[in-house]
């Protein structure tokens, strides 16, 4: 398959190839251009895992081990008693949940996103497995570490992203994140809207293990590599990070939305896609081709 092709078959609004630091491909379709925001849909998710690593380095957050009603104490009382944060950010809260966006009767699908509504929606849920042991993505639960963050740091997520790592680190242009209701709180799992170039640099800033230009480290040291370590309940997921089982890493978004991070090459490719399917497994098949390709070809 060609370049033209893939872009074509995947509707690729935007592919651009960083390695060591430099630009080597960068190229945009469905007219857009560097200057487009673009809907990073579950990449925001990785977004909220570093947080959670900064919040934790500033001091704001003791432990992943800590349970989530010391901070949500609305969830006490419910099958969310014996989760702790590491918990939700491995997916792994036992917890039912449907996240099947295909079915209109799902809970994704019937998901009322605002603060409360996610409250009121997860204390209705069951407990089906032991907390840690049994992976089951659920969106509403990275909102439930965005309002568990904004609780320990005492702020928005945008701000402290912004205060953090959005400015220090150098992003160009300003990205907005997605409220869950007019005048309130960002939606934790999704979705930061941003130029295709500042969402390579959330992956470069994420290759040098959160550490500035200047040395200044952002997140405690080695946050990233136990961020990127497989987890018991799916040795492809770490905390809110896809891995692909070779050191590589990745921000992984619905209809083809990507950042993926090779710190054996220093290689990061950002992706934006408008695929006709959310989710559909041949599709992240064939990406996972093209990423291997454009790997390879780079080691040439």
């Amino acid at each position: 398959m060609t370049m033209d092709e893939y872009f074509n078959s995947q509707s690729v609004a935007g592919l651009l190839v960083i390695k060591d630091g430099n630009i080597v491909y960068e190229r945009y379709g469905l007219g857009n251009t560097r200057d487009t925001p673009w809907l990073s849909f579950s990449v925001t998710k990785s977004v909220v895992s570093m947080l959670v690593g900064a919040a934790i380095k500033d001091g704001f957050i003791a432990s992943i081990d800590e349970p989530v009603t010391d901070y949500l104490p609305r969830l006490k009382g419910s099958a969310y008693d014996q989760v702790t944060i590491g918990n939700i950010l491995q997916m792994s809260s036992g917890v039912e949940w449907n996240e099947d966006y295909s079915d209109p009767k799902s809970d994704i699908a019937t998901a009322d996103l605002s603060t409360l509504g996610t409250y009121r929606q997860l204390r209705r849920k069951q407990v089906v497995a032991r907390a840690g042991e049994k992976f089951n993505y659920n969106t509403a639960e990275t909102n439930l570490v965005g309002t568990l963050l904004r609780s320990a740091v005492g702020n928005n997520l945008s701000t402290y992203l912004s205060e953090k790592i959005w400015r220090p680190f150098g992003m160009r242009t300003d990205a907005n994140w997605m409220l869950s209701e007019p005048g309130g709180s960002e939606i934790g799992g999704c979705c930061i809207s941003a130029t295709l170039r500042d969402l390579a640099r959330i992956g470069l800033f994420a290759l040098d293990n959160g550490r500035l230009a200047d040395g200044t480290e952002v997140l405690p040291s080695g946050w990233m590599k136990a961020s990127t370590a497989p987890s018991t309940g799916n040795s492809d997921y770490g905390y809110l990070w896809w891995l692909r089982g070779n050191g590589d890493f990745r921000a992984q978004g619905i209809f083809g939305q990507d950042v993926l991070i090779d710190p054996d090459h220093r290689i990061v490719i950002a992706l934006q896609s408008a695929r006709a399917d959310a989710d559909k497994a041949g599709d992240w098949k064939l990406q996972d081709a093209f990423y291997d390709a454009l790997i390879q070809a780079l080691g040439e």
